[in-house]
Formats: structure tokens, C-alpha cells, sequence
């Protein structure tokens, strides 16, 4: 099993364990278990429908196009509810990551850094050298008032203390609450650092340009919504689907499609076309 494969799996062990553990005795370990597990799956598709469907294919690479009402409800519950991700840096610095990957200027990881700094960085990222996140919906109040520290703080202490009130203990909140960001770390570390390393994972294009791999197995493309497939996904960054290839497992595009299924997004020009060199005959959107 693959380190990366290894340290996700013995996350979740651990989180689902202490849970367990740390359930109060009016609940018991089996209950203290379902509720956790709820609290886990509900944080990780909710940042994953807003981060890797929302942020980035419908605002970050502009490759689809979300009913603008969805966009704003889904940063929303995000942020107050699951875990905070300040959205205008978000996309600037995703931007940036894609113009300057790997080298200075990327605010993600530079070649030079190892494990160690690259989870270091996945807390306290390296400044923004520009400003690449002028969208008008950026702008908005919605985006404006989320992306204020005050209310930044404000929702997290009211989720914190709203989790707290559910689950009837401060010790099996705080598990919960770290655990589930601890797993966040893990797939930061996916995106950043083990499919930006030359050692793990495949490449479809031999692109010089960044370090970008494309990692596959089940467990990482889905705790990403499929943003593990980074060489695909660097060497065309606006097509709206990152797996190249109907062999490839592609969980965010499975998402996508359903939520188009509802009539919440459709695709824009420069997501639906299909470059010369990618193996599919279609898109299937």
C-alpha cells in the first residue's frame, strides 16, 4: 500500500476509534461511532462540493457555470457549518499555484520543499505575490461579508459550540472537530505535496513546466473529488472534467453530473471542449 494510501486510511481509523472512545456514556461507543462518521462524511462532501466543484472548476477555472444563488448557499453552510475556507484567497492563490506550479510565485509548494514543509505550508501558505481574483462574484456581499476575519472567527466558535451542544460532551467535540481537520490536512497534502512530487503517482503528459502527477487510486480521488489528478488536470486546467481517460475513477465529475441532473450547473465553452490529445470520445455531460 502507498504511504499516502496508508496514513489516509490509519486518519480515518483513528478518528472513527476516538470517537468511540470519547463518546459520552449516555451514547456508548457504537452510537459515539454513527455520529461521528455523520460528522465526518458531512464535512468532507461539503468541502469538497464547495472547494473542488464550486471554488475551483465554477470560479477558479470558470469551466462550469453554477446557478449564482447555489454558489453563494454552498459557501454559506460551508463556512458556518463544516470547515472555514476563506474563498477570494482561495482561488487567488489556486490561480497562482497554476501559473507559477512548483517554482517561486506558487504560494502551495516550491520543487525544494519537502514533507515536512509542505505540511507546514498546507496551514500557512507562502504570501501571494498578486492579485488574480477579480471576479465579480468575488465582489459580492456574500463573498465580502465570508471572507471577513470577525466573521471568520464568529462561525467558527458557533460551529465549534453548536457541535458541542449535539454531541453532549467538550471531549467528544473536540475529537471531532480536530480529527475532521487533521483528515483535511491529509488531503491538502494529496493536492500539494504527493501529486506535486516526481516519486508517487503516474504522468499521462510529460509536461516539464511543473511536477504535477496524477494519483488514482480509490480512497485519494475521492477524498479529493478527484483533484488528485493533477497531471491531467495542469495540462489542460479548464477542461470540466480532470479524469482524461474512461479507465480513470473520477468521483468530482460524478458529482458534477448530478448536480447538472438538478439543473444547478451546466458546462461553459471552455469547459465542454475536448483538446486533440486527450483520450475521449466525448465528455459524457
Amino acid at each position: 500500500m502507498k504511504i499516502y494510501n496508508a496514513i489516509g486510511y490509519l486518519i480515518i481509523l483513528c478518528y472513527l476509534l476516538a470517537c468511540m472512545y470519547a463518546a459520552p456514556a449516555r451514547l456508548g461507543p457504537w452510537d459515539g461511532l454513527f455520529i461521528g462518521a455523520v460528522y465526518f462524511v458531512f464535512c468532507w462532501f461539503l468541502a469538497g462540493l464547495y472547494l473542488a466543484d464550486i471554488l475551483h472548476l465554477g470560479i477558479a477555472h470558470r469551466s462550469l457555470d453554477y446557478k449564482e444563488w447555489f454558489i453563494k448557499a454552498v459557501t454559506v453552510v460551508n463556512n458556518v457549518f463544516g470547515i472555514y475556507v476563506e474563498p477570494v484567497s482561495w482561488v487567488n492563490r489556486h490561480r497562482l499555484h497554476h501559473k507559477n506550479s512548483d517554482h517561486d510565485g506558487d504560494p502551495n509548494k516550491v520543487d525544494s520543499d519537502n514533507f515536512w514543509r509542505t505540511a507546514y505550508l498546507c496551514v500557512f501558505p507562502y504570501r501571494c505575490q498578486e492579485d488574480l481574483a477579480s471576479d465579480d462574484i468575488l465582489k459580492s456581499r456574500t463573498f465580502r461579508i465570508v471572507g471577513n476575519p470577525f466573521f471568520m472567527i464568529a462561525v467558527q466558535v458557533f460551529s465549534f459550540y453548536l457541535l458541542w451542544k449535539i454531541a453532549g460532551s467538550l471531549k467528544f467535540a473536540l475529537v471531532m472537530w480536530f480529527g475532521m481537520r487533521i483528515f483535511a490536512w491529509w488531503v491538502n497534502m494529496i493536492q500539494n505535496y504527493w501529486t506535486h512530487s516526481r516519486n508517487f503517482g503516474y504522468r499521462r503528459y510529460d509536461d516539464e513546466r511543473d511536477n504535477a502527477m496524477n494519483i488514482g487510486e480509490w480512497l485519494p480521488v475521492t477524498a479529493t473529488f478527484s483533484a488528485c489528478l493533477q497531471n491531467n488536470h495542469h495540462h489542460y486546467p479548464t477542461l470540466l472534467r480532470l479524469s482524461h481517460d474512461k479507465s480513470e475513477y473520477d468521483f468530482g465529475f460524478i458529482t458534477v453530473k448530478f448536480m447538472k441532473g438538478l439543473g444547478l450547473v451546466k458546462a461553459t465553452t471552455r469547459g465542454a471542449q475536448i483538446p486533440p490529445d486527450v483520450p475521449l470520445a466525448a465528455l459524457d455531460f
